[in-house]
């Protein structure tokens, strides 16, 4: 039997992370109903080297996190494709919330609400102002878990080949073909590591220039040079 869902992570130096991410998976209600593919922007391949699971779909690609997601998703058998971080987890019900979210057929794509694992007060204040702005311009983030219905998600193209934006781009690209983007109420957890790696101002500042100017009209190609 074809899986309902297929879970598609795009890796690159995440040999630490990748195994904690599929057991959270795994041991999730409805897992039975999933696949999971991790696609390795190393063209050696040092995550999928470090995956213990045997059951674990794998590729590899060209390194660009649009290019790794639609690799995934070209592999992918599920009817619900999900675009997963390494460092992000699913809440408990999600497959459940996720089918209810699309039993509205007009309903294409959504993604979750968004909660960073750290009791500090000002990432919840971070994560509270993503959640708010995702649900006000229906263009959530990749880390919120976007999910598409795969018909759809062929039929539009997949994400844009470019190297950055590519989460903004393709829900954008959604609105314009008046397409309705869901966004679930409750939320994924992501780590904090990347605002503790750059600085919590620093990281939140870059990111909201950065969309900024994107939205302005600056090419991704462009804002890539200041983003790492």
């Amino acid at each position: 039997m074809s899986p309902r869902f297929s879970i598609i992570i795009p890796v690159i130096n995440e040999e630490g992370a990748i195994n904690a991410a599929i057991e959270h998976l795994a041991a999730l209600p409805g897992a039975a109903s999933l696949e999971i593919i991790v696609v390795d922007g190393d063209g050696a391949g040092k995550t999928i080297r470090a995956i213990r699971n045997g059951n674990v779909r794998t590729a590899t690609s060209e390194k660009g996190r649009g290019n790794q997601m639609n690799r995934g998703a070209a592999l992918a058998k599920g009817a619900i494709l999900v675009f997963l971080h390494a460092d992000t987890r699913l809440p408990a019900d999600a497959f459940s919330l996720m089918e209810r979210a699309l039993s509205d057929q007009t309903r294409m794509a959504g993604a979750f609400d968004l909660a960073i694992a750290s009791g500090r007060p000002v990432y919840r204040l971070i994560a509270k102002i993503a959640s708010l702005r995702s649900r006000l311009t229906r263009i959530p983030y990749g880390d919120q878990a976007h999910f598409f219905r795969r018909v759809y998600f062929s039929e539009i193209g997949g994400f844009a080949n470019i190297p950055l934006m590519e989460d903004v781009e393709i829900m954008g690209r959604i609105k314009k073909r008046g397409g309705r983007i869901v966004i679930i109420e409750k939320a994924v957890t992501t780590s904090p590591r990347r605002w503790e790696k750059e600085g919590i101002l620093r990281c939140t500042l870059r990111n909201w220039l950065l969309i900024s100017l994107y939205f302005a009209g600056i090419s991704p190609e462009r804002l890539s040079r200041f983003y790492k």
